[in-house]
């Protein structure tokens, strides 16, 4: 009898232990789970913190290079303030210096504008001139034609390519006036390339008709963005 309590009790003492061994080893295995996740997920954030450092040191970097082009650019602003080629041809006495290069390069394309001053200042006040015809062709995609047109014969017709406004225009007259009406597109404030040019005699007159392209460029819009690191 004393042999078998004491075997029960042996029984009853390693399954204990056995119960105890169990728990411990499954609390460790608890613990090293939420080690585990807690490892994983610090890495993560730190990586992911290092990734917006490195956005925020470029940003940084770009800001800091275009704060110091800043200066330079108001410099030349200036110096431009003062080249007297660019204050004898202003077309207003009150317009800036500068504004001259803008007329030069309008940043839209505005076809209509561009008919009305070869009308009305490049083929206008020369003596013994006629003008036959004038079409200033819309740029498709970006302008479109609506309500009456002050351009003579104006058409939907096609821009060739991006960023020019193609024209055409046939002015009768004698030799000095389509001299002067080719000097005039060679003094223009607006570059002007010409395609292609015809002169037809007629009898104490001739007809001149030039085919040509103006330029535009697209006004850049510099701004600050939002960006997203994921």
């Amino acid at each position: 009898m004393q042999q078998k309590g004491a075997a029960l009790r042996k029984r009853t003492q390693i399954a204990m232990a056995n119960r105890v061994m169990f728990l411990w080893v499954a609390g460790v295995s608890v613990l090293f789970g939420f080690a585990l996740v807690g490892s994983i997920f610090l890495t993560q954030k730190l990586l992911f913190n290092e990734r917006v450092l490195n956005e925020k040191d470029r940003t940084v970097v770009i800001l800091k290079s275009n704060n110091g082009n800043i200066k330079g650019l108001e410099d030349q602003i200036r110096v431009l303030g003062t080249n007297q080629a660019l204050i004898d041809a202003k077309a207003e006495s009150d317009d800036q210096a500068i504004q001259v290069i803008l007329d030069a390069l309008p940043s839209d394309a505005n076809s209509l504008a561009l008919g009305a001053s070869i009308q009305n200042k490049l083929l206008a006040n020369i003596s013994g001139l006629t003008l036959n015809s004038l079409q200033v062709d819309p740029v498709i995609g970006v302008e479109s034609l609506s309500g009456e047109s002050s351009v003579e014969n104006a058409s939907v017709a096609t821009s060739g390519s991006k960023n020019e406004i193609t024209f055409r225009f046939s002015v009768t007259g004698d030799e000095a006036a389509l001299k002067q009406v080719l000097r005039n597109l060679e003094l223009s404030i607006r570059t002007i390339d010409v395609i292609s040019l015809k002169i037809e005699g007629q009898g104490a007159t001739s007809v001149l008709s030039v085919q040509a392209r103006a330029f535009y460029e697209p006004a850049r819009v510099v701004q600050l963005k939002d960006k997203t690191v994921k």
